[in-house]
C-alpha cells in the first residue's frame, strides 16, 4: 500500500530536478541526468601533485587526494550540497558519492583502499541536524565499490563554522578536534578519508593527523568538491 501511494504521489507531484527544477524521470533521484552531466569534474585522479594535493603536501604522509567537482557558492554542485547539509535531503549525499565512485572505480583510484572513513561531526552537532552528510557520501561510495564505511573517527569537540575564517584560523579552529576510537578498521589498513568540500584543507588535515595515530597503512584524500 505504501509503494501504491508513493507511486500515486510521484505520478500527481513529480519530483524535480533540486538544480534545474525539470520532472525527474523514473530512474532519476535528486538531480536530472543531464545536470549531473554539466557537474565541472576536475580530472585530478589524472595528474600527479594536483592542485588539491599540492594543498596537503608537507602536511601530512597521503598517497593521493583529489576533489572530484570544481565547487563554486554559486554552482550546481553547492545547490545539491547546500540540500543535502541543510534542507533533510542526506540521501543527496548517498547518491553523489556512488556517482563520483562509479567514475573513478575503472581509474583504479580506489585499489589500495580497504576502508572509506567519513570525516564526522561532533555528537551534539549531529544529534541537531540529524545525520552526517559525509557518512552518506562514504556509504554512495561503499555502495559503488563494495568498500566497507567506518566511523571509528570521532569529534572529540565541536568548533565554530568555517565560512568566514582565514586558513590560519581554519587551522586553529580544527586543531586537535578529531580522535579515533577503535584502531581495529584502520591499523595495517588503507584509508580512504571522505569529507564534503575542500576548500583549505584545515579539516582534512586535523583528520588525517588523528588517522595516523591509528597507523594505517595508507591515507588517500576524497571529497566531491573542491575550490579552484
Amino acid at each position: 500500500m505504501r509503494d501504491l501511494l508513493t507511486h500515486l504521489t510521484n505520478f500527481i507531484f513529480p519530483p524535480e530536478c533540486h538544480v534545474c527544477g525539470a520532472p525527474l524521470a523514473p530512474h532519476e533521484r535528486f538531480a536530472c541526468t543531464h545536470c549531473l552531466g554539466m557537474l565541472p569534474r576536475t580530472g585530478y585522479h589524472r595528474r600527479d601533485l594536483n592542485p588539491m594535493e599540492e594543498r596537503f603536501a608537507g602536511q601530512f604522509r597521503f598517497e593521493r587526494a583529489t576533489g572530484h567537482f570544481f565547487y563554486t557558492r554559486d554552482s550546481a554542485l553547492s545547490k545539491l550540497i547546500q540540500d543535502m547539509k541543510y534542507r533533510h535531503f542526506p540521501a543527496i549525499g548517498n547518491m553523489l558519492g556512488n556517482l563520483a565512485a562509479s567514475e573513478l572505480y575503472p581509474t583504479g583510484f580506489f585499489s589500495d583502499t580497504d576502508v572509506v572513513v567519513p570525516v564526522p561531526m561532533h555528537f551534539f552537532k549531529q544529534a541537531k541536524r540529524g545525520y552526517n552528510q559525509t557518512h552518506h557520501i562514504a556509504r554512495g561510495i561503499g555502495e559503488a565499490t563494495g568498500l566497507p564505511v567506518s566511523t571509528a573517527l570521532r569529534a572529540r569537540r565541536t568548533h565554530r563554522t568555517q565560512t568566514l575564517l582565514s586558513r590560519e584560523q581554519r587551522l586553529e579552529n580544527t586543531s586537535g578536534i578529531f580522535k579515533v576510537t577503535d584502531t581495529t578498521p584502520i591499523e595495517g589498513k588503507g584509508v580512504l578519508l571522505v569529507d564534503d568540500v575542500c576548500t583549505t584543507g584545515a579539516t582534512l588535515i586535523s583528520a588525517a593527523e588523528a588517522i595516523w595515530k591509528a597507523n594505517p597503512a595508507t591515507l588517500t584524500i576524497f571529497t566531491l568538491g573542491v575550490t579552484f
